[in-house]
């Protein structure tokens, strides 16, 4: 078999993106883009080594300080990176802080000689009603991101500029975190972004789905803001932060097995 890329050990790093929250695992815990992502590239190079250091609720200070160094030590020779989604719903929002830390991520990987790839954020103001306030928000990260990215060769997946991730289908039931064909979809792009065959499709829309009765979306709007907006913050206000008491799900390079549900 020919192998398309040169990578043999991939460590993936950020919140609960990349811990894949949305996307229950076949065998329980959660799979998630980067999971799915590894299952590519091992189908490619059998001999990858993958590890998921990503913490739900991290912010990108935190990612910095907690996860920077044990994935530096795992010598990789690739690493994805998703933060800043955790500061940006954060009442105090400091953009230029949040892109040095993303910058200083990405100079001391790149420095270490691995390739090293993140993400854009999308517009969660077309999904969330409650997100519509941080849209200035993203799309200020998002410039920030792509400066610092350009600065460090680091490899972008810009998935803002795309229609298909207003889809609900995209999304889980918090309207927050991908649902499992949104982390599918995104696992194929960062393929695509890769140059491995059989991704060009990624950006494609869904389906056409009947339409929704006006009546129906309100009742679903309610729901989720009783079932989901109330609790965040609640606990908000508690001070509870989602990644306490939580570790890496996967922290030492190991094999990829390819799982079948989703």
């Amino acid at each position: 078999m020919t192998v398309s890329h040169p990578f043999m050990r991939y460590v993936a790093i950020g919140d609960s993106l990349t811990e894949g929250i949305g996307d229950p695992g076949p065998a329980g815990g959660h799979r998630g883009w980067a999971d799915r992502f590894a299952e590519i590239l091992a189908e490619a190079q059998p001999g990858l080594a993958y590890a998921n250091l990503a913490v739900r609720g991290k912010t990108s200070t935190q990612i910095r300080a907690d996860q920077l160094g044990p994935a530096l030590a795992l010598q990789p020779d690739l690493v994805t990176v998703t933060a800043g989604m955790n500061d940006v719903v954060r009442p105090r929002f400091d953009p230029e802080s949040v892109a040095a830390n993303i910058e200083e991520t990405f100079a001391r990987l790149t420095a270490a000689g691995a390739r090293v790839a993140t993400m854009t954020f999308p517009d969660l103001g077309k999904v969330s009603p409650v997100a519509r306030r941080v849209r200035p928000r993203i799309l200020d990260l998002n410039a920030r991101l792509r400066i610092v990215a350009a600065r460090h060769g680091v490899a972008v997946l810009d998935v803002f500029p795309h229609p298909f991730t207003a889809d609900p289908r995209l999304w889980s039931d918090d309207r927050l975190h991908a649902s499992p064909i949104g982390h599918e979809r995104i696992a194929a792009g960062m393929a695509h972004r890769f140059g491995l065959p059989g991704y060009d499709g990624w950006t494609e829309p869904l389906p056409p789905r009947s339409p929704v009765p006006v009546l129906h979306a309100v009742g679903a709007d309610v729901r989720w803001a009783v079932d989901h907006v109330g609790p965040w913050l609640w606990r908000r206000l508690r001070g509870h932060v989602p990644g306490d008491g939580f570790t890496a799900k996967r922290p030492v390079p190991g094999p990829v097995t390819p799982q079948h549900a989703g």
